[in-house]
C-alpha cells in the first residue's frame, strides 16, 4: 500500500482510507458488526492506515467499532472523525452563524465524547461535519480547535465540505486555519480540481476524497432493477429514474475507458488517487471482499493520462442528496 503525506500535518496515511459511514448501522442498512470488524481488521492487515468516521455515524456506533479495532492494532493507524453541527443542519446553508453550528464549548465537548467512544487519547484529524466559508472569521470555533491541539486532544483540524460545494472552503484553506479538507471527488464530480485542489496544494492542506463511487453508481452495480433495504438512504438518493440514468452513464464511462462495466469500480477509485492533491480516497467498505478489491485497485496505482482524458467528458455535477 502506497503512503502519502497528509498535507503539512507531518502524518502519512495510506492512499486508500477506510470510510466508516456504512458500518454505523443507520442510513446504510445491512451492516453486521462482526463483518464490519472483520473488514476493518483486514484493511489494516493489508496496509490501510487511515480510517474516517464521525460522531453522527450510527449515533457514535461507528466510532466505537473503529476504536475497538484500532486499539488492538500493533501498528500506527490514523483516525479522523467529525463533529456534527450544534444546530444539526446539513449542509450548512448561507446565513447561518458560526456560533450556531460550532461554538467552542460544543467543539470541545463533542471531541471529548468522540475520544471516549474511540477509547483513544488523541484524535489524529478532528473535522467539522459541515462548513461554510462565511465562518472563517466568525465565532470562537478556532479558539476551541487551538485549545484541543494545545491539550493534545487532536493532532490536526479539518472540515468536511458541503456536498458538491468544493469552492465553499477555498477561503478557509487560504486562511491557514485548516490542516485538511474532505470533499466529494469522483469521475462525475471533478469540480474540486477547479479551485480547491490548487488552493490546497499551495497551502499544504491535505485532501481526503470522499464518495469515490458516487454512492455506488460508479461501481456499475446500480441498475434500473436494483432494490435497497427499507430505511436505506439510497432509496432517496437513487429515487425515480435516477437508477436508470446512472446505469446508462456508468456504461458510457466503461465504454470510453475500455473496461467491462463490472470492473468500473477499480477505474473510479484509481481516478481519485491520480490527482497529486489527494492524500487519501475513502470508499465505504463493509466487507472483507470490498476491502480486498479496493486495496488491489489502489495498489495498481494512478490511471494513465489517456485514461484520465477519456474520463473528462463524463463530468456531471449534480446533487442527489437533496
Amino acid at each position: 500500500m502506497v503512503n502519502r503525506r497528509l498535507g503539512s500535518t507531518g502524518m502519512e496515511v495510506s492512499a486508500l482510507g477506510f470510510g466508516a459511514w456504512g458500518i454505523g448501522g443507520s442510513m446504510w442498512i445491512g451492516a453486521e458488526d462482526d463483518e464490519s470488524v472483520a473488514a476493518l481488521r483486514r484493511a489494516i492487515e493489508l496496509g490501510v492506515t487511515f480510517i474516517d468516521t464521525a460522531a453522527g455515524y450510527g449515533g457514535g456506533h461507528s466510532e466505537e467499532l473503529v476504536g475497538r479495532v484500532v486499539r488492538e492494532s500493533a501498528g500506527t493507524v490514523r483516525v479522523a472523525t467529525k463533529i456534527p453541527p450544534k444546530n444539526m443542519v446539513w449542509p450548512a446553508p448561507a446565513g447561518v452563524r458560526a456560533e450556531d453550528a460550532f461554538p467552542a464549548d460544543w467543539v470541545i465537548a463533542q471531541t471529548e465524547g468522540s475520544l471516549a467512544r474511540l477509547g483513544l487519547e488523541t484524535i489524529d484529524v478532528q473535522q467539522f461535519h459541515v462548513w461554510s466559508d462565511e465562518w472563517v472569521d466568525q465565532g470562537d470555533w478556532l479558539d476551541g480547535i487551538e485549545r484541543l491541539k494545545r491539550d493534545g486532544k487532536i493532532r490536526a483540524f479539518g472540515v468536511s465540505i458541503n456536498d458538491h460545494q468544493p469552492s465553499n472552503a477555498v477561503e478557509l484553506v487560504e486562511s491557514g486555519h485548516v490542516d485538511t479538507v474532505q470533499v466529494i471527488y469522483n469521475v462525475f464530480d471533478q469540480s474540486p480540481e477547479d479551485e480547491l485542489f490548487p488552493a490546497a496544494e499551495a497551502a499544504g492542506v491535505g485532501v481526503i476524497a470522499r464518495v469515490p463511487f458516487d454512492e455506488g453508481s460508479l461501481t456499475g452495480r446500480i441498475r434500473p432493477e436494483t432494490e435497497f433495504p427499507d430505511g436505506d438512504f439510497r432509496n432517496r438518493y437513487f429515487a425515480g429514474e435516477r437508477k436508470r440514468e446512472v446505469w446508462e452513464r456508468a456504461q458510457a464511462v466503461a465504454t470510453d475507458v475500455r473496461v467491462p462495466v463490472d470492473e468500473l469500480a477499480e477505474v473510479a477509485l484509481r481516478f481519485c488517487i491520480t490527482h497529486p492533491a489527494v492524500s487519501a480516497a475513502i470508499p465505504g467498505m463493509r466487507s472483507v471482499r470490498n476491502v480486498e478489491r479496493n486495496v488491489a485497485a489502489v495498489e495498481r496505482g494512478p490511471l494513465t493520462e489517456e485514461q484520465v482524458a477519456a474520463l473528462r467528458p463524463h463530468r456531471w455535477v449534480r446533487s442527489f442528496y437533496g
